[in-house]
């Protein structure tokens, strides 16, 4: 049995602290911003040398000093919800994607990778927790007390209105608040049931090594794969790529999903190697962490393919209304956009393709935290732009990032690793746990 320290337990709480501490200092400081100062930062935009937009939507309606003043106010005051929303949907998503990983193992009948099932299961167990951020979240917007989403102001949907947005009106089917938060609900309540029920059977698998309870263990692992096929695409629609409602990418369900799958099984690596170290998981061994590794390159190249595709054909074709979503990226997000391909695909191509270096414990373990810090950076750039557009190189916007981290990976240590201590490390009453012990890479 794995037990929590009490240093690192502190060290998680800690993190929670300071980072719902520098959260509030940040969120005072972003509504401690005046109309002068606006007035100061939108003149600094517009001497860049661009004056149009720089959400993907463009604005609609009389666009004169004043509504260009309203718009800029929105952006700057969504900087702390943009903040935590980021974190949330990042670990959300990286949560489901673990258990994802999980049933794809069970549903392969996969041997290998059985003594590392409990780590996959204790990652899963956050999903309630980030979920009911997003919940939260999503009662924020629905409510107007956040604009995260403008497709969710009534006047861009209203005929006959001066800001009406005929695009979103023929959107408003998907797009409308009650739909949504019952969207935003199902994902939540049904990736924490299955989280629940996979946890429940596994465990009575291990109590009674039934071959009927193993069925319906390994039924509910397929249950799991078809509703994460659903949900994982809807919620990229919803929460991520909604922000822009003009634009749209038949590539960006993949492109969202896959970076979350990577960051998975980064932490899948980082706290099965934790284990190993503390001597509680000894049967984690080179060729564990090898195949880890190859999961890890694998995503990671992957989601290279994705962002590449999505960006050559948009790019390429020069379409204003697709090209518009990159161009504020490219104009502003300079230092996270292009960059952030060095983290996520040259670093792990480079490292990651010897076999053998595949093997060092010390040298996958900085590949993993590269790729998890690069995959947090991916959802900035996916949610930031058109949430706070060019308003982000401020104090505010450092500090609310910095505690909306350190509040999303403290809570995340102490949930994983309190679900963790109340495990059984070894699933004993699997079926291939013995194949999982003396698994050993042909090559």
């Amino acid at each position: 049995m794995y037990s929590f320290s009490p240093k690192l337990r502190l060290y998680s709480i800690i993190f929670i602290v300071l980072g719902l501490v520098l959260f509030g200092v940040g969120y005072f400081m972003n509504h401690g911003i005046d109309d002068a100062r606006i007035e100061h930062m939108m003149e600094a935009v517009h001497a860049g040398g661009n004056h149009t937009p720089t959400h993907s939507s463009e604005m609609v309606g009389p666009q004169d000093h004043q509504a260009h003043m309203d718009h800029a106010k929105l952006q700057i005051h969504n900087q702390p919800l943009a903040a935590i929303h980021t974190v949330a949907v990042f670990l959300f998503a990286l949560s489901c994607c673990a258990l994802f990983f999980y049933s794809i193992q069970n549903a392969a009948h996969a041997g290998w990778s059985i003594i590392i099932l409990r780590v996959m299961e204790a990652i899963a167990s956050f999903i309630p927790y980030a979920g009911a951020i997003l919940i939260i979240i999503m009662l924020l917007n629905a409510s107007h007390q956040g604009h995260l989403f403008h497709w969710m102001d009534p006047e861009l949907t209203t005929p006959g209105d001066a800001h009406f947005d005929p695009i979103l009106y023929e959107k408003k089917i998907f797009l409308n608040i009650p739909f949504y938060a019952f969207r935003t609900v199902l994902y939540v309540v049904g990736a924490s049931f299955f989280a629940w029920k996979l946890k429940t059977l596994s465990k009575k698998v291990d109590e009674t090594k039934d071959r009927k309870v193993y069925a319906s263990y390994y039924n509910w692992s397929i249950g799991y794969i078809a509703f994460f096929g659903f949900a994982s695409a809807a919620w990229a629609w919803d929460w991520l790529m909604s922000i822009d409602p003009h634009w749209y990418s038949t590539m960006y369900i993949w492109y969202a999903m896959v970076s979350t799958l990577a960051s998975a099984v980064a932490a899948i690596i980082l706290i099965s190697v934790y284990l190993k170290k503390k001597g509680v998981l000894p049967q984690f061994n080179d060729n564990h962490l090898h195949d880890l590794g190859v999961f890890l390159f694998a995503t990671s190249m992957l989601w290279s393919y994705t962002w590449f595709c999505q960006f050559m054909l948009y790019w390429y074709a020069n379409v204003p209304e697709e090209v518009n979503y990159f161009f504020g990226r490219f104009k502003y997000y300079g230092p996270t956009f292009l960059p952030m391909l060095i983290l996520n695909f040259l670093i792990p191509l480079l490292v990651l393709v010897s076999s053998s270096i595949k093997r060092n414990y010390t040298v996958v373990t900085t590949v993993a935290v590269i790729v998890l810090v690069g995959h947090w950076l991916d959802y900035f750039n996916m949610v930031m732009p058109g949430t706070v557009g060019p308003y982000w190189k401020t104090p505010e916007v450092f500090i609310l990032n910095l505690g909306s981290v350190l509040f999303g990976v403290g809570l995340f240590v102490f949930v994983v690793l309190t679900a963790l201590s109340k495990l059984k490390l070894i699933p004993e009453g699997n079926p291939y746990v013995k194949e999982s012990k003396i698994y050993e890479y042909p090559f």
